[in-house]
């Protein structure tokens, strides 16, 4: 596969941020594309720099460790999602359910995800950098869930971080342990399931 980027375009086009957000665009597309193509195993800072058409040096400046890179990676495609108020709970749980079903099915995904999931056990990987991924993509869960009981439509007793856990999960194992895209179907399943776990009965 031929470079799509070359150090001329994502280098030269003028200072400051601009460039710096080219250079971390075409860094971050290269590794899920690699990742896609051969697997994180296979993954390495010569390879990520030839694809994006940067040097080595300008990655390991903003990602020191490859473990950095990979996190960043998979939250520029699965990061932090905001979910507007709608009123009603099960509304805001399938916006946001929707949102992710999105992020889930694009190309290279899954495998970036399992890869990242996958590095997170290894012994020697910073249990807090993927603790503090994992915070930010569930956060919008927790808020959603937060503002359901502050609403009334939420049970007060609610554990909020087990059911932020549950949501969060639900699309993940479809999609990496069952080895089979998440859909609609999926989604009105679980938002149906947790609301009637969750919600404040009439």
């Amino acid at each position: 596969m031929t470079n799509r980027h070359t150090g001329a375009d994502v280098e030269s086009k003028g200072p400051g941020r601009p460039r710096d957000e080219r250079m971390a665009s075409a860094v971050l597309a290269a590794v899920v594309e690699l990742v896609a193509e051969r697997g994180l195993g296979e993954l390495t800072m010569a390879a990520v720099a030839a694809r994006a058409g940067v040097s080595k040096p300008a990655i390991y400046r903003r990602w020191p460790t490859k473990q950095d890179l990979v996190i960043a990676a998979a939250e520029s495609r699965v990061g932090s999602l905001t979910v507007p108020d709608l009123g009603d709970f099960r509304a805001e749980l399938r916006e946001l359910l929707t949102a992710r079903l999105r992020q889930y099915r694009a190309p290279g995904v899954d495998r970036l995800l399992a890869g990242v999931i996958g590095s997170a056990a290894e012994a020697d990987a910073e249990r807090s950098a993927y603790g503090a991924y994992t915070a930010r993509v569930t956060g919008e869960t927790r808020r959603v869930l937060e503002r359901g009981i502050s609403r009334g439509d939420v049970r007060p007793d609610t554990d909020v971080a087990a059911a932020a856990t549950l949501v969060a999960g639900s699309l993940l194992f479809r999609m990496l342990a069952e080895q089979d895209l998440p859909d609609v179907g999926l989604v009105d399943a679980v938002v149906d399931m947790v609301a009637r776990a969750v919600g404040v009965r009439d």
